[in-house]
């Protein structure tokens, strides 16, 4: 049995050309792949919230002048597990699928994504998981993400945008300071007052608000805050409204207690090391509830998720 055959029709083990990789501010990267073949129409299905394991062992690091002084010991080690990532944006051009991906570098395996450059050719397993999905009867979204969360919301707000043109929908992005938002701009003064205050929602005609720990952009303190401010002052019917969050535990943890105290839907996109992607290695457990009982399960975040609607997950 080959490697591919291990996967179901609707995900595989493929190869992709890399066709940009670009800095947009501090240790942000965005990078591009390209997806030819099976691969295309493999992540031309590719929905908000799955995710991809990159095989990054290959990958070179970069010159030492150029690592982080914070990295230079970790950047020694080894990659043998692949990465998982989630998309902002995937596009089809005649026979290509396109897809982008936000990382910013914190470790040994990100440190070397820095180095990868058009041409180059990377092992993508894919597509995994499941991803957000958008129930009927809703007029009102709310995204919210928190640092690097934000890769699924962007591609969530394309989606809403394109395809549910009768839900309004609103993202809040949070961050510890400004300079640790995921984006490559924030919009002019006017901008921002006429509610448009991130260039990668603002091309989908989507709102968005700003919140930062420290106050250094939009709403002074968490973004869960920001976001609960905004239910108590509009008071949205809770039939009709859902909430979209990915981010630290500890702000999906706070939004499914808004959501609960609101009696409004909410799904989350939770985070784990997952070794294989695809729930072989079991290494990714997400403690949830069992409908009509005080037990709980274990599910594993890669198959089950990474987006579960927040009343069943325990924190």
């Amino acid at each position: 049995m080959t490697t591919t055959e291990i996967y179901s029709v609707e995900r595989g083990l493929f190869s992709a050309i890399v066709s940009s990789n670009r800095q947009i501010g501090g240790r942000f990267y965005k990078l591009k792949l390209e997806f030819s073949g099976s691969g295309a129409k493999a992540f031309s299905k590719f929905k908000p919230g799955q995710f991809a394991q990159l095989d990054l062992s290959t990958t070179a690091l970069p010159e030492p002048s150029s690592i982080p002084e914070d990295l230079a010991d970790a950047s020694k080690r080894q990659i043998l597990l692949r990465r998982p990532f989630s998309f902002t944006d995937v596009t089809m051009q005649k026979d290509k699928t396109i897809a982008e991906l936000l990382y910013r570098v914190v470790g040994p395996a990100t440190l070397r994504m820095t180095t990868l450059a058009a041409g180059d050719l990377l092992s993508v397993i894919g597509p995994l998981g499941n991803g957000f999905w958008i129930p009927k009867g809703k007029k009102t979204a709310l995204l919210v993400t928190g640092g690097t969360g934000s890769p699924p919301v962007q591609y969530l707000a394309k989606i809403l945008a394109a395809e549910h043109p009768n839900i309004e929908v609103l993202v809040f992005a949070g961050a510890k300071t400004q300079k640790e938002l995921p984006f490559e701009s924030i919009l002019d003064q006017i901008s921002q007052q006429l509610g448009f205050s991130v260039p990668e929602f603002a091309k989908f005609g989507v709102k968005s608000q700003l919140a930062t720990d420290d106050g250094t952009a939009g709403y002074p303190g968490l973004v869960t805050d920001c976001v609960a401010q905004w239910l108590d002052k509009h008071n949205p019917a809770r039939e009709s409204t859902i909430i979209y969050g990915c981010g630290p535990e500890a702000m999906l943890a706070r939004l499914t207690e808004i959501a609960r105290d609101k009696n409004i839907d909410c799904q989350i996109s939770m985070e784990r090391m997952m070794a294989c992607g695809f729930g072989v290695c079991q290494s990714c457990t997400v403690e949830c509830k069992v409908d009509d009982s005080n037990e709980t399960i274990y599910k594993l975040c890669c198959e089950d998720g990474p987006v579960f609607d927040s009343k069943e997950v325990v924190f």
